[in-house]
């Protein structure tokens, strides 16, 4: 059974013992009353306390019974007409054992589903009714009716006990009910937040790649086509090889990137997380298509879900310079530690996004790294021409959990 089909139940089943009703409507009720009748019946015919039953007795001791089969639904109203019965039963001093198991189970009944203040009320006013006509119409039996009221006010405390019971069980249920809303909620959450993570992991690495790759096709396009007398065949394979290369490096990441996919059936299948240790690799792909960084890298270390959104920033970054800045742009890429933050620029002296074009996810792909580990990041153009991308990424903690 799923998660999602247990939660009805349990809410289903916590309803039932609060108000201590069940799927079969009355029918329970139903046959209480009529197993009391028979048995009261039985002890007014074999035991004998008080007047024998005639037919006012019995059609009294039989209509008390009546109100029983809505005791769930109702213990107040029940008990009212329970009472209207069977006080008219003993005021005529018919037999007095007789309904005493009937008169148990309405009181049990009202002290199980209502307050503990109401039963403490109710059973005050019985006691001092039941003692106030007993002393009037029968003294001789007072030391005989305080017996009674002994197993009444037994009976009273008894049916709070199960009704505490009864909300304790049902608090529980209610509690786990709600953990597994809980559990259900954060799958889904975690769920969203992987979808996410691999697909700003997938933007990064096909956008970098492809357009490095493009530069390079580029490259041994104008050279094919610049002087075909005279091919310079050593910088054709070498543009060819940094495209395979490329294509290589890109085929390595993504598979460890999806391997995610398949954390159900093998584990944890991510892999290590790309690092501050991969910059230089970045710096060298760029200069391969055409730009000339620079870079100043002054970081002793960082967690690894910092050093993985430092990483992906700097290799978007190095990727929309690559794209917009022009041909052969200036890119400085610098990184230090300042207050326990890690601070990363790149910068360039290029043009920037063409203001017309369509806007693409590299830089709200980038603001995400930022926060998914507590930092920000800001974007836009110099006011000394270029652009420049800038991040202040928390070190002091390790937030590999927000990968």
């Amino acid at each position: 059974m799923q998660a999602s089909d247990k939660s009805p139940i349990l809410a289903r089943l916590g309803r039932r013992i609060r108000t201590g009703t069940g799927p079969l409507g009355l029918w329970p009720d139903a046959l209480l009353a009529l197993g009391l009748a028979a048995l009261d019946s039985v002890t007014g015919q074999l035991l004998v306390d008080g007047r024998p039953l005639d037919a006012l007795g019995w059609t009294l001791l039989l209509a008390g019974h009546v109100p029983l089969v809505w005791r769930s639904r109702r213990p107040m109203p029940v008990f009212c007409l329970m009472g209207l019965a069977i006080g008219p039963y003993h005021a005529l001093d018919y037999n007095h054992l007789a309904p005493i198991p009937l008169t148990m189970v309405a009181l049990y009944t009202l002290a199980v589903a209502g307050s503990a203040r109401r039963t403490l009320i109710t059973g005050s006013v019985i006691v001092v009714l039941s003692l106030t006509l007993n002393g009037l119409t029968n003294p001789e039996g007072m030391v005989e009716f305080v017996r009674i009221l002994g197993w009444i006010i037994a009976v009273l405390l008894f049916g709070g006990y199960i009704r505490v019971q009864r909300q304790y069980v049902a608090s529980a249920l209610e509690r786990a009910e709600r953990a597994e809303r809980t559990r259900e909620e954060e799958a889904r959450r975690r769920v969203a937040e992987e979808r996410l993570r691999i697909a700003r992991d997938l933007h990064d690495l096909l956008a970098h790649s492809i357009t490095l790759i493009g530069v390079q096709t580029s490259v041994a396009a104008h050279v094919l086509a610049a002087d075909p007398e005279r091919l310079d065949r050593e910088t054709v394979a070498k543009a060819l090889d940094d495209i395979a290369e490329t294509c290589r490096s890109a085929r390595g990441e993504l598979r460890t990137t999806l391997d995610v996919l398949r954390a159900s059936e093998h584990g944890d299948a991510r892999g290590p997380l790309p690092g501050l240790d991969g910059l230089s690799d970045l710096v060298e792909a760029a200069q391969l298509a055409g730009a000339r960084v620079e870079q100043n890298v002054r970081v002793c270390g960082a967690p690894p879900a910092v050093g993985a959104a430092a990483y992906r920033i700097v290799q978007e970054a190095l990727t929309n310079a690559v794209r917009h800045a022009g041909s052969e742009p200036a890119v400085r890429v610098e990184l230090y530690e300042d207050t326990g933050a890690l601070r990363l620029s790149v910068t360039d002296d290029g043009t920037g996004p063409n203001p017309g074009g369509t806007p693409g996810y590299g830089l709200v792909g980038m603001r995400e790294r930022a926060r998914s580990v507590g930092g920000t990041l800001d974007a836009g153009p110099r006011d000394a021409g270029g652009f420049e991308v800038s991040a202040v990424l928390p070190i002091g903690t390790d937030r590999e959990g927000n990968r």
